[in-house]
């Protein structure tokens, strides 16, 4: 029987740096993983990885094409850049490695579709990272609203909102690498499918209808880097029983902003409601460079140089997954959960492609608002992935 994972890691950029790396090396999850290779085009990035890795140069790739062709592996983690997802996805699958990917699991449902169709067709375990739903507070949540206690959803207002350090290319030190990076990505790519997946965790409703709202006015006016993107994303959500939710999302607040993210929810049922105040997760510190909220839930850091916290154990979880499938351990209804429509974040990948469609679509202000158009999402399934799709992922 396998005790260990022998993992192939493709992309080590900021992902990596601010969540990975600890779970890689100083987690209760590290002894499931020997880190064996690494592949990205970024130089720098690779050899920064690879020596706190202690790889050889004969692990260091700048293609995970040739990282697979030169290296026996069990797994990999699939870090790079949203849009590049499923490549490397569908490409392990079918060398039959098991796949672990942050957050979302593609930015189309084209391609969530194909890693999807690529895991059961291999047999193989694909795992998505979507960390909120380990927190303590959702996981809570979920399990008193599926018990009843509040009735129906009605309406859902939930929030995520950025310093703007994180997408200012101005800021020094960068943030994230890439100067452009707020031109590539968006609030909704970055922020709105946190809290869409949450909330689908939490009330188990399948959307069929969304609009967005964009608001393009404080990145434009960064200097002397000027950045093209959206400052604040609204994304209406509609789901199947009529409930409607907005979740508004940006990195525009200020530097002084006492957290990095600041973030909660409402939800309004017809028996009550609940309040998840995420923005204040445990700990408020004061000092000379000011007041700050300190999420430890997140990613905790033990005396005994140990990392911690939701951030960690739920990609540590789903080694575990991967491990035990690989093992004949995973038992068939933990089986068939992890390759549900909701384990896998195929509705949320489908709310993040309508609500950039609804953007691309819409109409410019001049203010720098954008108006975005309605997106029918079983017509955009239909449209993509024909009208069997519709009904094997639930929305028709």
């Amino acid at each position: 029987m396998k005790t260990q994972l022998r993992l192939g890691v493709i992309g080590v950029g900021a992902v990596v740096r601010e969540i990975y790396q600890h779970l890689y090396f100083r987690s209760h999850y590290s002894d499931l993983l020997e880190i064996c290779a690494v592949a990205d085009p970024n130089e720098e990035y690779r050899n920064w990885f690879s020596d706190l890795a202690g790889l050889p140069a004969n692990r260091r790739f700048a293609s995970y094409q040739e990282m697979f062709a030169q290296v026996e592996l069990d797994a990999v983690q699939v870090n790079t850049p949203d849009h590049l997802h499923c490549g490397p996805t569908v490409d392990a699958l079918n060398a039959g490695l098991d796949v672990i990917v942050p957050k979302p699991t593609a930015a189309t449902v084209k391609d969530a579709h194909a890693m999807i169709q690529a895991a059961k067709q291999s047999g193989r375990f694909l795992g998505i990272d979507f960390h909120k739903r380990e927190d303590p507070r959702i996981k809570e949540a979920e399990a008193r609203f599926q018990n009843g206690r509040y009735g129906t959803l009605q309406v859902a207002v939930l929030y995520m909102l950025d310093k703007l350090f994180v997408a200012n290319p101005n800021h020094t030190p960068r943030f994230f690498a890439s100067p452009d990076f707020a031109e590539k990505n968006t609030p909704v790519s970055f922020l709105t499918v946190h809290m869409a997946d949450a909330l689908m965790k939490i009330v188990n409703l399948v959307p069929v209808q969304v609009r967005a709202t964009g608001y393009s006015q404080k990145l434009p006016s960064l200097k002397p880097i000027a950045v093209n993107g959206y400052d604040l994303v609204d994304t209406e959500i509609r789901f199947s029983t009529g409930a409607t939710a907005h979740i508004l999302t940006g990195w525009a607040l200020p530097d002084t902003a006492w957290s990095t993210t600041v973030q909660s929810s409402r939800l309004i049922c017809s028996d009550g409601m609940i309040d998840l105040g995420l923005d204040t997760p445990g700990l408020r510190e004061i000092h000379r460079e000011g007041i700050f909220e300190v999420n430890p839930l997140f990613r905790n850091f033990e005396q005994d140089h140990t990392v911690t916290g939701y951030g960690i154990s739920s990609p540590g979880r789903l080694y575990q997954q991967a491990l035990a499938l690989r093992n004949g351990k995973l038992s068939a209804a933990d089986h068939d959960a992890a390759f549900s429509p909701m384990a896998l974040g195929f509705h949320t990948t489908l709310v993040l492609e309508a609500a950039e469609k609804s953007l691309a679509e819409g109409k410019r202000l001049a203010s720098g608002a954008t108006l975005g158009t309605v997106v029918d999402l079983p017509q955009l399934v239909a449209a993509q992935l024909g009208p069997e799709a519709v009904r094997e992922y639930g929305l028709g």
